[in-house]
C-alpha cells in the first residue's frame, strides 16, 4: 500500500482505527503501531473534520531506518530545509511532536534549536514552538498555526525500527467542538452529556461506506438533546430523532434550531415516541446513537443496586433491539453506544445482552484491528463508560 496520509489516533486507539475502517475501508489503510494509521488517500480526500477520533492528519515526508532520536534527528535537519521549500516566503513556524518514540520534550527543545539554525543556514527565518511533552497539543497546533501557510509541525511516529516522518496536514478543531457543545442552548448533565467528537465516530461507525448525502437518514431513537442529530446534519447527512421525553424533543428541536443559525438550514423530523414500542413511520438508513445508559452514580454502588441498575438497562435496550428489529430490512446497520460499568479495580461490567445478539436478530460487525473488548469509550474516572456497539440486522 502508497502511504499518502498518516492519522495519530486519539486516547483511545482502537475505537479511531474501526471508525477508519468503517469510513474507508481495510484495504486502504495499515496501522502504524498502536497510536497511528497510513491510507492510501491523499489528505486533500479525506473529510477530516467530520472524523471523531483521530487528532491528526498528516501527509508523510519519508522514513527512517531507526528508532534512535539522533538518527531522526540527524534526518531532520538534514531535510528541513528543503521541506520549507514548500512554503511560501515569510517567516516560518515550526513544531515538533513525536509518538512512539524515547524522547525527552528538552531533547526536543534542542532539536528544534538545531532546526531553526539549519533554517537560517539556508536562507530562512523560522520560529520554534517549544516542546513542554513529546508531543503538542491540539491547542498548541491551531493557535501557533502550524497548519497554516507558513506552518509546519513535524511529527515522527515510530514503530518496528522505523520512524515516518510526516508533516500535519489537520488538526482536531477543540475551539469548534467547545463552540458547539456549550453554545447550544439546552444541555441536560441529567440524561448525560454526549461529547460532540464521539457523537462523530457514532455516525461514521454507523453509515459505513453508505454515500453523504441527504438522502442517507440517520436516525436517532434515543434523541435527548439532539447531539448525534446536530453531528449527523454538519457531516452532510439527514437526521431523524425520537425520544420518550417531550422535553428531550423539545430541547432537541431548539438545539437544531440554534444550529440553523450556523449554516445548517435542513431540518430534521422529530417526534416523540418510546423506542421500545414506537412504530417509526418516516424512512431512515441507519440507526445511530447512545440509549438509556441507567440512572447517574455518584459513587460505585453495592452489588444489589449494581445488579438492579444493569437489569434496567439491559431490559430496556433488549426491548428496543427487538422493535427496531421488526422494522428494519436485513442488512440495516446499528451504532449504539450502550452502558458499561467500571469497577474501582478495573473491572468492566458488560450488558447481559451483548452474548444473545443473535437471537435478537443482529450479527455484530468485526473490524480488523479493535476487538470487541476494545470498543468502550471511557476515562479512567468514569464509573459508567459508554461501549460502542455496532451490529446489522439478520
Amino acid at each position: 500500500m502508497k502511504q499518502q496520509s498518516l492519522f495519530i489516533l486519539g486516547r483511545q486507539p482502537a475505537i479511531g482505527r474501526a471508525e477508519l475502517e468503517s469510513l474507508f475501508g481495510r484495504e486502504h489503510l495499515e496501522p502504524i503501531g498502536d497510536f497511528a494509521m497510513a491510507c492510501d488517500l491523499m489528505p486533500e480526500d479525506i473529510p477530516f473534520a467530520r472524523i471523531g477520533s483521530s487528532v491528526r492528519l498528516a501527509r508523510p515526508l519519508g522514513v527512517v531506518d531507526s528508532d534512535r532520536w539522533p538518527d531522526i534527528h540527524a534526518f531532520l535537519v538534514r531535510q528541513v530545509p528543503a521541506f520549507l521549500e514548500h512554503l511560501p516566503e515569510g517567516k516560518a513556524k515550526l513544531g515538533l511532536s513525536v509518538f512512539g518514540l524515547r524522547v525527552r520534550p528538552n531533547q526536543l527543545l534542542r532539536s528544534g534549536l538545531e532546526l531553526k539554525k539549519a533554517a537560517r543556514n539556508a536562507g530562512r527565518s523560522a520560529r520554534v514552538v517549544p516542546n513542554s511533552e513529546e508531543s503538542l497539543n491540539s491547542a498548541q497546533v491551531l493557535h501557533n498555526q502550524l497548519t497554516g501557510d507558513l506552518g509546519m509541525e513535524l511529527l515522527c511516529a515510530s514503530f518496528g525500527r522505523k520512524t515516518y516522518v510526516a508533516q500535519t496536514v489537520a488538526v482536531q478543531d477543540i475551539d469548534a467542538y467547545a463552540r458547539r457543545d456549550q453554545g447550544r442552548p439546552k444541555r441536560d448533565a441529567f440524561v448525560g452529556m454526549l461529547p460532540p467528537k464521539l457523537a462523530q465516530t457514532i455516525v461514521n461507525l454507523g453509515v459505513s461506506s453508505l454515500p453523504t448525502s441527504l438522502e442517507t437518514i440517520v436516525l436517532d431513537p434515543f434523541c435527548g438533546t439532539g447531539v448525534v442529530l446536530q453531528e449527523a446534519l454538519l457531516m452532510g447527512y439527514g437526521a431523524y430523532g425520537t425520544d420518550l421525553e417531550p422535553r428531550m424533543v423539545d430541547y432537541s428541536r431548539a438545539n437544531l434550531e440554534w444550529l440553523a443559525t450556523h449554516g445548517v438550514a435542513t431540518t430534521p423530523q422529530l417526534e416523540i415516541g418510546d423506542a421500545t414500542t414506537h412504530q417509526w413511520s418516516h424512512p431512515f438508513s441507519v440507526v445511530a446513537g447512545e440509549t438509556y445508559l441507567g440512572r447517574p452514580l455518584a459513587g460505585w454502588p453495592n452489588p444489589e443496586k449494581l445488579q438492579d441498575i444493569m437489569g434496567t438497562c439491559n431490559l430496556i435496550i433488549q426491548k428496543f433491539l427487538r422493535n427496531m428489529a421488526a422494522q428494519t430490512p436485513v442488512g440495516t446497520r446499528l451504532c449504539l453506544a450502550v452502558p458499561a460499568w467500571q469497577a474501582p479495580n478495573g473491572r468492566l461490567y458488560r450488558l447481559a445482552l451483548l452474548d444473545q445478539l443473535e437471537v435478537l436478530g443482529y450479527n455484530r460487525v468485526s473490524f480488523s484491528w479493535a476487538s470487541e473488548q476494545e470498543m468502550v469509550y471511557r476515562r479512567p474516572d468514569q464509573l459508567v463508560a459508554r461501549e460502542l456497539l455496532v451490529i446489522t440486522r439478520k
